[in-house]
């Protein structure tokens, strides 16, 4: 199999832009070399990654199971060029880690496997808590580094920040919503129809704020913490709602496909990093941890 991290790297661009024209922008090459590229990826995996929509191309169901297979890959590749080439019995010691549910959740699995694979020596404790207590703890020592979702961050005073990956916010509808049809699609647009609100790590709240700044109000029809109520919700065609695209999955788990548009608005995107107290320096397990997951996002992943 002659699969390339070029192609990789294409298709993830692609996949996470929706606009293979906008993924050969952001690449600095001709939009053709980005399509010929995913043809012949798709040609050696023996399926289709990507279908195209009058609004761009859309990941399909194979095509969304292989992206985080790639992520993966040219992360892994970037850790291997980036870090130095030798024995690591060296790093030792105990890293206590606070996250939030959605990282948890969406974002860290993989990236926490790896780093246990590579770093075997280190003894990690996970917390997983609210925003509020996990600031606290962060401020009062007693969590080294947390991964959060620093865009949400309240106390800035104390707390040292550094973004990992900003996750654009668009809406999601189901497969037979007529806004499906429309190029520009507004807040207000949206206020007309029937919403479904998540809550948790403060979704609820940080809708409110872009909400506000419109002058307009959601029709919230169903409120819930769940991610996977939200998705099987929109599929099913009870409502619409705006969420990231990290938490984003194209089925729901009835099998059911959820579409994305972008909106007109500029919409504030999710942006996960880290957060760590000012008054102490890292400990040297979180200083690796925090080098560890910067190269390995710098790689794609």
């Amino acid at each position: 199999m002659s699969i390339t991290l070029k192609q990789l790297n294409y298709f993830i661009a692609s996949a996470e832009s929706g606009q293979v024209s906008h993924a050969a922008v952001n690449l600095n090459i001709s939009q053709s070399a980005v399509t010929a590229a995913i043809k012949a990826l798709e040609d050696e995996l023996g399926v289709k990654l990507l279908e195209r929509t009058h609004a761009g191309v859309r990941l399909t169901m194979e095509g969304s199971r292989f992206l985080e297979h790639a992520r993966i890959i040219t992360g892994a590749v970037a850790a291997a060029v980036h870090s130095p080439l030798r024995e690591r019995e060296g790093y030792a010691g105990k890293l206590t880690l606070g996250m939030t549910y959605t990282v948890t959740g969406y974002f860290m699995s993989k990236y926490y496997a790896r780093f246990r694979k590579t770093y075997p020596q280190i003894a990690v404790e996970l917390k997983e808590l609210p925003r509020a207590e996990l600031e606290r703890q962060l401020a009062c020592g007693d969590i080294d580094i947390a991964l959060m979702l620093v865009s949400n961050l309240g106390n800035t005073k104390e707390l040292e920040q550094e973004v990992l990956m900003r996750s654009s916010r668009r809406l999601w509808l189901s497969a037979d919503h007529h806004l499906l049809l429309r190029n520009d699609i507004s807040l207000a647009d949206i206020a007309q129809e029937d919403y479904v609100m998540l809550t948790v790590d403060e979704a609820n709240e940080t809708a409110g704020r872009y909400w506000d700044l419109a002058g307009l109000t959601p029709r919230t029809v169903l409120t819930t913490s769940s991610v996977e109520a939200v998705r099987s919700l929109v599929a099913a065609g009870v409502g619409v709602t705006i969420l990231s695209d990290m938490v984003y999955r194209p089925w729901s788990l009835e099998g059911q496909r959820i579409e994305l548009k972008r909106l007109a608005e500029p919409i504030p995107s999710m942006d996960v990093g880290f957060a760590w107290a000012r008054a102490r320096p890292l400990v040297a397990a979180a200083a690796t941890f925090r080098a560890f997951m910067s190269v390995t996002m710098g790689g794609g992943g």
